[in-house]
């Protein structure tokens, strides 16, 4: 497959939450994953393994959510995807009780392809909107 395949893929079937398992698929058995929290740099080593126990965590968050690719470029063997992914706040988000109100996800990543697996890739969230989401949801 090539990069721009084994990312769509990547979003259809794991990120998506269809099918988190199939990260073992896509992901080499260790990914470098480089990581923006406010305006801190953080790396992280995460399996396949681990890639799909996050998504499951963010179902049980945000229930099934949609998850639409709104920009997607390839370069070689990188490949930058921006995202909107909308859910439902139906569990707990660090220590915010779930609302059953709809929480708006905006992110953005360049996943670098190695051997046709995800080898590593570099994310930015809107961690703030999600936050004045989540308080603004509270005050419902």
């Amino acid at each position: 497959m090539t990069p721009d395949q084994i990312v769509k893929k990547f979003f259809e079937e794991v990120r998506s939450g269809k099918n988190p398992d199939y990260a073992t698929e896509l992901m080499a058995d260790q990914v470098w994953a480089h990581q923006v929290i406010s305006e801190e740099e953080l790396t992280v080593i995460r399996t396949p393994k681990d890639y799909a126990d996050h998504v499951k965590e963010m179902i049980e968050a945000y229930g099934d959510f949609s998850l639409e690719i709104q920009e997607f470029m390839v370069q070689e063997n990188k490949v930058y995807v921006r995202w909107k992914q909308v859910g439902t706040h139906i569990g707990e988000i660090d220590g915010y009780q779930p609302t059953n109100l709809p929480v708006i996800e905006i992110a953005s990543a360049i996943y670098r392809i190695e051997d046709e697996k995800i080898a590593e890739y570099w994310i930015q969230i809107d961690r703030a909107g999600i936050e004045k989401q989540l308080n603004r949801n509270k005050s419902i």
